[in-house]
């Protein structure tokens, strides 16, 4: 016997809740299918519990810059346990707080991993589905290697379950989640190596990924460029790593593998449908979030479009505003979204990179950068300094990029997106008087262009 909805949604985690729930409050009859735990993996295995271990790890330098002004009180380590125990009740109260909202808006919730029987039809479990709407946001999940030794490691989901912090970690890849990983066990004492093999943030601003690179050194965590590991081996209890210039990096007691990460299209049988896909097997959506096949729409990690959960959240619920709201007009607009790496410290990005904004302006683009030390750190006699940059085009120097590398970047990025979203330029924010002392005045203070 079919069960008909209106909507049917693959995947509980946030671009998928976004959709379920927008549409339910327009009053379309939803179907949720989701085998796990409920808010993916941005609350169980991301966003939530990473920024929750990486607000640990600042309240751990913070007790370092404490005793630099003066401060008796020796530092003291993280109790993993304990804190653990508060992030792990803070992330049951979200999915509890999400199965609420659900049962509120009369959402069926089906946990079934759901397979396309047709492009109406979901087979879930023994129960069949059918809608004339159906969205697909399954999210990703860690890639693996073939590498021999690769699960003596763990991938970086398996970073959340660890209950203390190793003393001598390896950490592969150099990327977004590698270079978050490394901070945070660096600042809570792990004593940590990364193995990058080209460069740090590929995609991000160059000069800014590689100014990053360099506070990181300067934290203490050993980046390894070129090096390509090929196995990892287990001696005496510690972990031992094949090189391919040769050495045998080691020992370690962890080490994680943050490698990227793959679409989860391979339980869907997509192949039902013909729903298009990339090679990495990303379901291929245009503008409005539609597949090649009709009523079949996708959300989220899913698609190739960026990886981001308020993207996925934006994305499902503008999706259902206009399949249910009478919005006929509404899509996300993938422009100029603002981005944040939780590194140490936080390197903040909206628009266009520097290299992006010259190949596609010329030398119609000029740069503007501030770089200094923030008071708070250099009262403690720390040289840590933050650079900002506005990547400008125009006679009017119309902002097309901003790049923030520095404590509190992930915080003040967020007004001046809006700033670049609604077209500002540079006079713009030289009419801004600053707010005087604080890190955010050096962006509306920037003096001359740099130079190239």
């Amino acid at each position: 016997m079919q069960e008909t909805f209106d909507l049917i949604v693959l995947g509980g985690g946030s671009g998928g809740l976004a959709a379920a729930i927008r549409a339910a409050k327009h009053g379309a009859h939803v179907a949720l299918l989701e085998p796990k735990k409920l808010g993916g993996t941005c609350v169980n295995v991301g966003c939530i519990p990473k920024k929750a271990m990486w607000y640990a790890a600042q309240m751990a330098e913070a007790q370092q810059i404490a005793v630099d002004y003066g401060f008796h009180e020796k530092p003291g380590s993280l109790d993993w346990p304990r804190f653990i125990a508060y992030r792990e009740k803070y992330i049951e109260n979200i999915r509890a707080a999400y199965a609420r909202t659900l049962d509120q808006s009369k959402i069926t919730v089906v946990r079934e991993t759901g397979r396309f029987v047709s492009p109406t039809r979901i087979l879930a479990g023994e129960r069949e589905l059918t809608a004339s709407h159906i969205v697909i946001a399954t999210g990703s999940t860690p890639n693996r290697l073939d590498t021999p030794g690769f699960d003596i490691g763990t991938v970086s989901d398996g970073f959340f379950a660890l209950r203390s912090c190793p003393r001598r970690t390896a950490i592969v890849g150099g990327g977004y989640i590698a270079v978050e990983l490394a901070g945070v066990l660096r600042a809570l004492g792990s004593d940590v190596d990364m193995y990058v093999r080209d460069r740090l943030m590929g995609g991000f601003d160059e000069e800014m990924a590689y100014l990053l690179g360099d506070e990181m050194r300067q934290h203490g965590i050993r980046v390894h460029y070129g090096c390509q590991i090929t196995a990892a081996h287990e001696k005496d209890g510690a972990i031992l790593l094949d090189c391919d210039k040769g050495n045998q990096p080691g020992p370690y007691e962890a080490l994680i593998w943050a490698i990227g990460r793959h679409p989860n299209t391979r339980t869907l049988d997509i192949e039902v449908i013909d729903l298009a896909v990339d090679r990495h097997g990303h379901v291929l959506v245009d503008a409005w979030q539609e597949t090649n096949v009709p009523g079949v729409y996708a959300v989220g990690d899913v698609t190739p479009n960026k990886a981001l959960t308020p993207v996925a959240v934006a994305a499902g619920r503008k999706l259902a505003d206009r399949l249910f709201g009478g919005m006929p007009d509404a899509r996300l607009d993938y422009d100029n979204i603002p981005s944040v790496v939780f590194s140490h410290p936080p390197l903040a990005t909206v628009g266009l990179s520097e290299q992006e904004a010259r190949d596609k302006y010329g030398a119609d683009v000029h740069v503007y950068k501030q770089s200094f030390v923030p008071m708070q750190l250099a009262l403690a006699g720390r040289l840590m300094k933050s650079v900002y940059k506005l990547v400008c085009t125009g006679e009017d120097s119309r902002i097309v990029g901003i790049q923030m590398l520095g404590p509190a970047s992930d915080e003040l990025l967020q007004g001046f997106a809006v700033a670049l979203k609604m077209g500002a330029r540079k006079s713009d924010f030289d009419a801004t008087v600053a707010i005087h002392p604080t890190s955010a005045e050096e962006m509306v203070l920037m003096g001359a262009r740099v130079p190239g």
